[in-house]
């Protein structure tokens, strides 16, 4: 009896209860949804369809830099470039010089009754420590090349699921000064919605 009479209170007070709400800006037609985006009046779909985050990934992966294009943030393109092309340039740079100090050291293995090398002047050692330090920072920096280009796909990925997000122009941050209740001066960081 207690059962019941407590599922009875429960389903009287929980009924004007509402798991959701419908904003007043919006209009539901059907089963989709209208966003009031200034004087039009935009489909939830096709707002949120506008940029795909998959396509995103996919042109970044594909092309370094065509995520951040289908994304309209072209600022981004030259960034992508400049990262990319310095990386390969100083991957490229120890690269020739792992190769050049090899064939010295090679070439000093070969002849072990000449204490130095005549091209470099340097000894066995010396090779031995230049080479090593080159082949390393090759390997670093190439998987730092390796990092980037993920970086610039996770960029772009990212990018198109924030585009799916409004800013309220309303909400802003500024400093300004305060009076704490001590009495002190100071700054304060206040945020308005």
């Amino acid at each position: 009896m207690r059962v019941a009479i407590f599922s009875l209170l429960l389903g009287w007070v929980g009924y004007p209860c509402f798991g959701q709400e419908i904003k007043k800006d919006s209009v539901v037609h059907s089963d989709s949804v209208y966003i009031n985006h200034g004087k039009k009046k935009i489909s939830m779909d096709a707002y949120a369809k506008r940029f795909d985050p998959r396509k995103a990934l996919f042109y970044s992966a594909i092309l370094p830099g065509a995520g951040q294009a289908y994304n309209k943030k072209y600022w981004k393109i030259p960034l992508v470039y400049a990262g990319l092309i310095s990386l390969v340039g100083v991957v490229k740079y120890y690269n020739d010089g792992e190769v050049k100090y090899k064939q010295q050291l090679f070439y000093n293995i070969n002849h072990p009754n000449i204490t130095y090398n005549p091209i470099s002047g340097a000894t066995t050692a010396n090779l031995r420590t230049v080479v090593d330090f080159a082949r390393r920072q090759r390997d670093y920096f190439a998987i730092l090349t390796g990092l980037f280009y993920i970086l610039q796909i996770v960029d772009a990925h990212v990018d198109a699921h924030l585009k799916e997000f409004d800013i309220n122009p309303n909400m802003h941050v500024r400093i300004e000064p305060s009076m704490l209740p001590t009495g002190t001066a100071g700054l304060a960081f206040t945020i308005h919605f």
